[in-house]
């Protein structure tokens, strides 16, 4: 897709090159000059991009443009086809306030340090919006430790302590491992022995893989993501950026 953007972008470039290969170039009295051959042709061109390399970097912004416009049309028509999957799948956990009008749907995994990293600024938006809701989707894909997490996180909804262990493993920092994940359940009062049973639920297992063929179709590959309106933003988004977003999702 760079490539082909980047191939349009160049048109210009290489269409005067057609031509003049065309004719074979021309002479001072801007006549044909059919000794003018391909590899002279290729070395002009490399000459001019050289002495004028801002053809080239307009060229490559533009085919940025034009990239990031297609993945965004691509983005906002993924979120228009998965509307439902994505803001009011009833199986996944909601935190804030769940009757709000506005909503932020992040895609996250427990070991990731950029998740950590934009949690404050979720948090904050929680505290400052009573009308937000947060919709929790765990997308474990850092490794066996980030699906042990997951899976406890949806199991800890059972104990009605899912925000509680949320928020507890996006505290966690250093190496976390199947055992740290259960220390901070004990912490937290929870039931090990039922959160490891109910941890082997096909139920969750299937919530597992639905986050993560609905991150695939929203073209999300890493973590953290949002969906906010029509628009998926990846990345550690920060605060005037996402209430941005919700300012122009709630406008539409």
């Amino acid at each position: 897709m760079v490539l082909r953007t980047l191939a349009g972008s160049l048109a210009l470039v290489f269409g005067i090159a057609a031509a003049v290969a065309a004719f074979g170039g021309t002479t001072k009295a801007g006549d044909p000059d059919p000794t003018l051959q391909r590899p002279q042709i290729e070395a002009i061109i490399h000459d001019y991009l050289l002495q004028h390399p801002d053809v080239l970097i307009a060229a490559l912004r533009h085919a940025k443009d034009e990239l990031h416009k297609d993945d965004a049309a691509k983005a906002s028509q993924a979120v228009a086809d998965h509307r439902r999957e994505i803001f009011n799948d009833p199986s996944t956990p909601v935190g804030g306030n769940p009757q709000g009008n506005e909503t932020i749907v992040e895609f996250f995994d427990y070991r990731c340090p950029y998740c950590k990293r934009v949690e404050s600024s979720v948090d904050a938006m929680l505290r400052q919006d009573p009308n937000l809701r947060l919709v929790y989707k765990e997308f474990p894909i850092l490794g066996p430790v980030s699906v042990t997490a997951a899976y406890a996180a949806l199991a800890a909804q059972r104990q009605g302590k899912y925000d509680a262990f949320h928020a507890a493993m996006m505290e966690a920092h250093g190496n976390i491992t199947d055992d740290s994940v259960y220390r901070v359940a004990a912490s937290l009062g929870l039931d090990i022995n039922k959160l490891k049973l109910d941890m082997a639920s096909p139920e969750f297992a299937q919530q597992i893989r639905k986050n993560l063929k609905l991150a695939d179709a929203l073209g999300i590959r890493g973590t953290p993501a949002f969906v906010i309106g029509d628009k998926v933003v990846p990345g550690a988004a920060d605060i005037p950026t996402l209430k941005s977003m919700l300012a122009d999702a709630h406008n539409k």
